[in-house]
């Protein structure tokens, strides 16, 4: 009988060393390709300044509460029209129920995830409280209605609500 001889390679030293120093060149490289990448695409901060933005958010706090205080009622309704013109109507009046004359009231559409789709309503004062507006080349889907209302250059109120348009 003959015995098949098969030859194994014999596992050296020289072979194990080229493999874990090749291991270790694959992910060194891909770690440098990352971080690279990351400090590239990322500028490192949020905010320029950590003290202006703890400021401005007291600012805005004390705003909120006296906002609270006074009570208002503002309510708004927003229509699209199939051509893409957004109307918006805004009715306010004061915690007695008598209407709010003579705001200067702001509106924009934000989109949550663009900036860049913002659209900006043209509002002008129907009496009684009452407040209309339009917007042009308003798409379909989720918007935020911001309404900033003011009375000599000092923000009065302020309303963020979340929306779906159709």
């Amino acid at each position: 009988m003959t015995a098949s001889a098969s030859t194994v390679r014999p596992l050296t030293g020289r072979f194990v060393f080229i493999a874990v120093v090749s291991f270790f060149a694959v992910v060194i490289g891909v770690n440098v390709v990352m971080m690279r990448l990351a400090i590239t695409t990322l500028p490192g901060t949020d905010i320029d300044s950590a003290y202006s933005a703890g400021l401005a958010y007291q600012r805005e706090i004390l705003a909120a509460r006296q906002q609270n205080a006074r009570d208002w009622k503002v309510d708004a309704h927003i229509e699209r029209k199939p051509e893409g013109l957004a109307a918006l109507s805004i009715h306010a009046q004061d915690r007695s129920g008598a209407p709010l004359a003579g705001l200067a009231i702001f509106a924009r559409l934000q989109r949550p995830t663009d900036r860049r789709a913002d659209q900006v309503f043209e509002i002008a004062e129907s009496g009684g409280g009452n407040y209309r507006g339009t917007a042009q080349s308003v798409a379909t889907g989720q918007w935020d209605l911001v309404i900033e209302a003011d009375t000599d250059g000092k923000r009065m109120f302020l309303s963020r609500n979340r929306m779906v348009l159709n």
